[in-house]
């Protein structure tokens, strides 16, 4: 018997390493294809979430009726806060700039308004704090959130009321501009420079029928 540094068995090694070989190449060819597949599912979901076009067209909320959204939810150094479409970002950057929010995240579908937030943000100097994502609203993850801030529609408030119930902590703040959301009572309601804006706290208990 050979010993550990022996002479190989002229007859048995070349097969086993045709046999090694042929089954690397198919794990290699299953790999790849494995690759490429996911590949394509990644990128038509990102081209899907990308294409889709915004549920709004893009409304600059003048900068007191921001002020004064922020003011009503009391935003504070212990805050989290999301804005559910955020436009330019001058929301998310008040939150942390002027109310020193401990971060502030901004969400939109428009590739444009995360271009224009984005560079608002880095230009305001809270980069540190405030996160811009581009991503669907109504599947982003917003459970950290303590303030949600909004300026959509009836309907998507609406649509979205479910999402807000399910997903944010009771004594979470609501914030809408404009537009209230139905049968949702809210818990304050204010007029700046001609426009509502509304104030709801999520309770431990939904009401009936939400």
């Amino acid at each position: 018997m050979a010993g550990a540094g022996g002479s190989r068995d002229p007859e048995e090694d070349p097969k086993r390493d045709s046999q090694n070989e042929e089954f690397f190449m198919r794990w290699i060819k299953k790999s790849c294809v494995l690759l490429v597949m996911l590949g394509v599912q990644l990128a038509f979901a990102q081209t899907e979430t990308a294409t889709r076009k915004p549920d709004v067209i893009f409304v600059p909320t003048p900068h007191e009726v921001v002020e004064q959204m922020l003011k009503l939810a009391k935003v504070g150094p212990n805050d989290v806060v999301y804005d559910l479409g955020c436009g330019d970002g001058r929301l998310v950057v008040a939150a942390a700039k002027q109310f020193g929010a401990r971060k502030a995240v901004g969400i939109d579908i428009d590739p444009e308004r995360i271009e224009e937030s984005t560079r608002s943000v880095k230009e305001a100097g809270v980069g540190d704090r405030v996160t811009i994502r581009q991503e669907d609203l109504f599947e982003a993850d917003i459970r950290e959130a303590s303030v949600v801030t909004l300026y959509l529609l009836h309907s998507l408030n609406m649509k979205l009321r479910p999402k807000l119930w399910k997903d944010l902590k009771p004594g979470s703040r609501i914030v809408s501009q404009t537009f209230d959301m139905g049968d949702w009572k809210p818990d304050q309601e204010i007029e700046v420079e001609g426009r509502r804006v509304y104030l709801w706290t999520v309770p431990a208990t939904p009401p009936s029928g939400q």
